[in-house]
């Protein structure tokens, strides 16, 4: 025990020195904690030599990971996933999972025959990294953002997949149906057993301790590992009950205290898990080398195939179709759960293993700068791919565009950008002067935006704003007057001021409109060229002052109902 005691010790020591190293070197934690595992490991220094410890800490780790990723999982989001996404996560699941299977058996795994190194290792190239991905999207401002919601929903389908194969996992040895059925069968007992109890039983029971932290916490773990109990009683393993668990937590109404009071203990076991899988990753040999390059390289090659492809048959434009695809192009923390239950179930090698570990470590790193670098490598790669023959849905605009542009037909007012400030200025003209959508043209990339309003009989252009050609191409040069209406936050490649001088400079004359995140920006951007500047703040605060007036008058239930009918009467692209 004092061994064990000893052990988490310098796990947690060496996880935070070399966690201080890779955040002021800006690589990801996770990478830090396996390096930290390697170093103190038996392969490293040897400081932990224990097999149990080593056992003991990564099984702690996992069941309190995977307790937390339950937690996150948003029964309700995936139930209202779009066609899109349920077609996109369905393709790179089965495409990858297929596509790797047979990869991995022409290179000399096994796949049968007690040995499924080529399966496992085909499901964890199949899955993706949540947490690199959601921090790196959150970062940059992201997370909302049409490709964004893409890559955030297959990501969730694909934890969905990897808990149904962990249901099927025990039973490979014997995959019969009737051992399949029987294995999800207890799944179903299981799922059953702890949606009623998180139904009727515990609702009441966090009520009463809803103001007891220290009660609230306790409470979730004991829940966690009452979970993963029943599950190892029903042959399943506790690592699959502490995920049901999570699911079944995040559908009651205190989910989201809880998820708030466990998140430190999440943070410190998912260290412990880290760390113990780096503890088991070997010195790599040549071979060893060799299989995690030619795993990355298929990790990257597959999600690319497996992701771009169906949305882009879904006519999401060039763009939103390899966005999600490079955010996706790496391996998941899951996908090590995954291959720690083959391992210890003896159905791959530690070799399998290790050589998936640094795979995953070679992705971590190289993702992370490719999502950071995402719209450069998708403005690069746009050009490359037309010129091999794939179509973007601006096929075909361009000469009606130019020919509008140089005979004078395009647009009086035209819209750079389509978000939610300029969602609502449609709606708004569509009140109050219907006419004058038939002057409006709105410039703008995201292919939902471009068929909506193309539905409606609005003019569109399908194109980036940032590049001037677009500009020109979209009648920027002839119109009276442009909006700008997408704060910086939110602009890829550009950013206001930098548009307002594009614009200036093909059109001398119109009155440009633009809007400012900071008002220090105010200043630069009329020195741009724009003749005026909205600051959205100002509005929103102005419109707050009006609710509080309305409170002090005892008119606030008037001021809602006047809301309400507004909105009401809304007809906007973006809800």
């Amino acid at each position: 025990m004092h061994d064990l005691i000893r052990d988490i010790t310098l796990c947690i020591l060496f996880a935070w020195a070399i966690g201080l190293a890779a955040h002021f070197f800006r690589q990801p934690l996770i990478l830090a904690y396996l390096v930290a595992g390697f170093v103190i490991g038996p392969y490293g220094s040897g400081w932990v030599k224990s097999d149990e410890s080593v056992s003991t800490i990564s099984e702690l780790g996992l069941i309190f990971m995977l307790f937390m990723i339950g937690l996150e999982i948003d029964l309700k989001k995936i139930i209202r996933a779009g066609r899109v996404i349920l077609i996109a996560a369905g393709v790179q699941l089965v495409g990858g999972c297929v596509l790797g299977a047979a990869f991995f058996m022409a290179i000399g795994l096994k796949l049968g025959g007690g040995g499924f190194d080529a399966l496992y290792l085909a499901v964890a190239c199949a899955l993706s990294s949540t947490v690199v991905i959601v921090k790196v999207l959150y970062e940059k401002r992201e997370l909302d953002t049409l490709p964004g919601r893409i890559t955030l929903g297959i990501l969730v389908l694909q934890d969905i997949f990897a808990i149904l194969f962990l249901a099927v996992q025990p039973s490979l040895d014997d995959l019969q149906i009737g051992v399949v059925l029987l294995s999800f069968l207890r799944v179903g007992a299981l799922v059953a057993t702890a949606l009623v109890l998180s139904r009727y039983v515990l609702p009441p029971l966090f009520h009463q301790i809803a103001r007891q932290p220290e009660l609230v916490m306790l409470g979730a773990l004991a829940w966690c590992f009452l979970i993963g109990e029943i599950a190892e009683r029903l042959h399943l393993s506790r690592e699959m009950g502490s995920l049901v668990a999570g699911v079944a937590l995040s559908t009651f109404p205190y989910a989201l205290d809880v998820t708030a009071k466990v998140t430190t203990l999440r943070d410190f076991f998912i260290t412990l898990f880290f760390v113990g899988v780096g503890m088991t990753i070997p010195v790599p040999d040549l071979a060893t080398v060799k299989l995690a390059l030619v795993i990355a390289i298929f990790a990257v090659v597959s999600r690319l195939v497996t992701t771009f492809t169906p949305l882009y048959m879904m006519r999401q434009g060039l763009r939103a179709s390899l966005l999600p695809a490079l955010n996706l192009a790496q391996i998941s923390e899951f996908s090590l759960v995954v291959l720690q239950t083959g391992i210890a179930a003896n159905h791959i090698t530690k070799e399998t293993s290790s050589a998936a570990s640094f795979a995953f470590v070679i992705l971590a790193v190289l993702s992370t700068f490719a999502m950071v670098q995402s719209d450069w490598l998708t403005r690069w790669a746009i050009p490359l791919l037309k010129r091999f023959g794939l179509r973007d849905l601006d096929h075909g605009q361009g000469g009606e565009a130019g020919h509008d542009a140089g005979h004078g037909a395009a647009r009086r007012i035209v819209i750079l950008g389509f978000f939610r400030t300029a969602s609502a200025l449609l709606s708004q003209i569509e009140q109050q002067n219907k006419e004058l959508l038939d002057q409006i043209s709105v410039v703008d990339f995201n292919p939902n935006v471009y068929r909506t309003l193309a539905a409606r009989g609005q003019h569109v252009v399908y194109g980036d704003i940032s590049n001037v050609d677009t500009l020109v191409h979209a009648g920027v040069g002839n119109a009276e007057i442009i909006i700008l209406s997408v704060p910086d936050s939110l602009l890829k490649g550009a950013n206001n001021e930098k548009l307002v001088r594009h614009v200036r400079s093909i059109n001398p004359t119109a009155k440009i409109i633009s809007t400012a995140d900071l008002l220090r920006d105010v200043e630069d951007i009329y020195a741009a060229g724009a003749d005026y500047v909205t600051v959205t703040r100002i509005s929103d605060a102005h419109a707050l002052y009006e609710v509080i007036e309305a409170v002090d008058q005892g008119l606030l239930e008037a001021k809602r109902a006047e809301m309400d009918m507004r909105l009401a009467e809304r007809r906007e692209v973006l809800p």
